[in-house]
C-alpha cells in the first residue's frame, strides 16, 4: 500500500500563500515528511534538534530561498518572539513553515503572541480514508499496527510493538523531560503504561492517584502534559436539556491505538482517532465550530461518540466488534435527537442496513471512508 502525499499538503500550500503555517501533531506522525513535500522546503529546512541548524537559527543565518522551514523550534524558549520578528520583518513573498511535536497553540513561554500571523493545522495518523482502505484485511492491519507511518508501512506486528516501546521512551525521556517541569518520570511512565488498559471506560483520576500513590493534582498535570504532547486526548460528556447527562467524567484515547491490548477497546479508540482527525481538519481548514464528545446519562445509558456543531449534535456513533442489533442506548439517543445521523459500526461484521429508527448499521469502513 502506497501513499502519494499526506492529506494536509494542499491545505499547507494554500495557507502559506496567506500567512505563516504551524503544523502540529504527535512525534513521528509525518510532519517533517509533509513539510519537505512543499515546494522549496528542502532548501529552507532548519531543525532545532541539529546543532549546526540551531546555531544558524540563533544567529539568524537563514536560507536565501522563498521558504523558511523550521522543525521543532518550539523547544526554543523564545520561539514565538523569534518567529514574530521574522514574520514582521520578512520580504513580501517570504513564506514560513513551522512543525512541532507539541501543541504549538499552547507553548507560549514568553513574548508576544503570534495571533493573526499564522494558520494552525494539526496532522493526525493515517486513516481509512487517507489510505483508501476498502478491504477487510487492510482495515484489520490498520487496527493492529496503528496509524503512524513507520510501523504501519513496516507491516509487522512485532516491529510495531518495538516501535511503540521506543516511542514511549522518547516521549518520556526527551519530549516531556525537555518541555515539561516534571521530575518523577518513573511514575509518569507507570501512568503511560496503565492508561491503555482503561480506554473505553470513564477516566477516574482518584483511582489513578491511588494506584500511583501521588496527588490528584499531580495526575491531572501529567495527563495534561500527555495531551499537550499528542500522546492522548480526552473527550467530555455531551450535555443537553433533553437528557440527564453526566457533567464531568471524561474518557481518554491514544493517538497510537495499537497500544490498547483488547480488540474491542482498540477498535473504539481507532474510531475515536478517525473522528477527531476529521473534526480537527474541518476546524483548521474551514473554521467550523465542531466538537467531539461522548454521551452518558445518570441512568448509565451511553453512546460512544457524539459530533456536535455549535452545540447541536449532528452525528452519533456506536462501536461494536461484530454484527449485532441496533444498540438500545443508540436507539434512545436517536428518538430524542431524530435529526442527528446515527451509525452503529462493526469491525468484523457483514450486515449493512437502516433500522426503523433510522440508524445505519454497517461495517466501519463504510463510515470511515467518508471522513479524511
Amino acid at each position: 500500500m502506497k501513499l502519494s502525499h499526506r492529506y494536509l499538503l494542499r491545505q499547507v500550500e494554500a495557507d502559506l500563500a496567506r500567512k505563516m503555517v504551524l503544523v502540529a501533531g504527535p512525534r513521528q506522525v509525518g510532519k517533517t515528511t509533509l513539510g519537505l513535500s512543499v515546494p522549496n522546503a528542502r532548501d529552507g529546512y532548519l531543525n532545532w534538534d541539529i546543532a549546526e541548524h540551531r546555531e544558524r537559527i540563533l544567529q539568524r543565518e537563514l536560507p536565501s530561498g522563498p521558504l523558511w522551514f523550521f522543525d521543532e523550534i518550539h523547544k526554543y524558549r523564545s520561539w514565538r518572539n523569534y518567529l514574530k520578528g521574522l514574520y514582521d520583518g520578512r520580504s513580501a513573498n517570504q513564506q514560513i513553515l513551522v512543525t512541532g511535536s507539541a501543541r504549538l497553540d499552547f507553548y507560549r513561554f514568553s513574548g508576544d503572541s503570534l495571533q493573526g500571523r499564522y494558520h494552525l493545522l494539526r496532522l493526525h495518523p493515517l486513516s481509512t480514508a487517507e489510505l483508501g482502505i476498502a478491504r477487510q484485511n487492510d482495515f484489520l492491519q490498520l487496527l493492529t499496527l496503528g496509524g503512524f507511518p513507520e510501523p504501519f508501512f513496516e507491516g509487522s506486528e512485532v516491529e510495531a510493538r518495538r516501535w511503540s516501546r521506543e516511542y514511549r521512551n522518547l516521549l518520556i525521556n526527551e519530549e516531556i523531560a525537555g518541555l515539561e517541569r516534571i521530575q518523577d518520570l518513573g511514575n509518569l511512565e507507570l501512568l503511560v503504561l496503565r492508561l491503555p488498559d482503561l480506554v473505553g471506560s470513564l477516566l477516574s483520576l482518584n483511582a489513578l492517584r491511588e494506584d500511583l500513590q501521588v496527588s490528584h493534582r499531580t495526575v491531572a498535570n501529567w495527563l495534561s502534559a500527555l495531551e499537550r504532547l499528542y500522546a492522548v486526548f480526552r473527550l467530555s460528556p455531551f450535555g443537553s436539556p433533553k437528557i440527564r447527562a453526566i457533567k464531568k467524567s471524561q474518557k481518554h484515547y491514544h493517538y497510537d491505538w495499537s497500544l490498547v491490548p483488547e480488540a474491542g477497546p482498540r477498535f473504539e479508540n481507532m474510531v475515536a482517532s478517525h473522528l477527531l482527525k476529521w473534526v480537527h481538519f474541518r476546524q483548521d481548514s474551514e473554521g467550523l465550530d465542531l466538537e467531539l464528545f461522548y454521551f452518558r446519562d445518570t441512568d448509565g445509558r451511553e453512546v460512544d461518540f457524539i459530533v456536535a456543531e455549535k452545540g447541536k449534535p449532528i452525528t452519533a456513533v456506536e462501536c461494536k466488534w461484530s454484527d449485532s442489533k441496533p444498540d438500545k442506548n443508540l436507539r434512545y439517543w436517536k428518538i430524542r435527537f431524530p435529526d442527528c445521523d446515527a451509525w452503529q459500526l462493526s469491525a468484523t461484521g457483514a450486515k449493512d442496513f437502516v433500522s426503523p429508527e433510522g440508524i445505519r448499521v454497517c461495517h466501519a469502513m463504510e463510515f470511515l471512508k467518508g471522513l479524511v
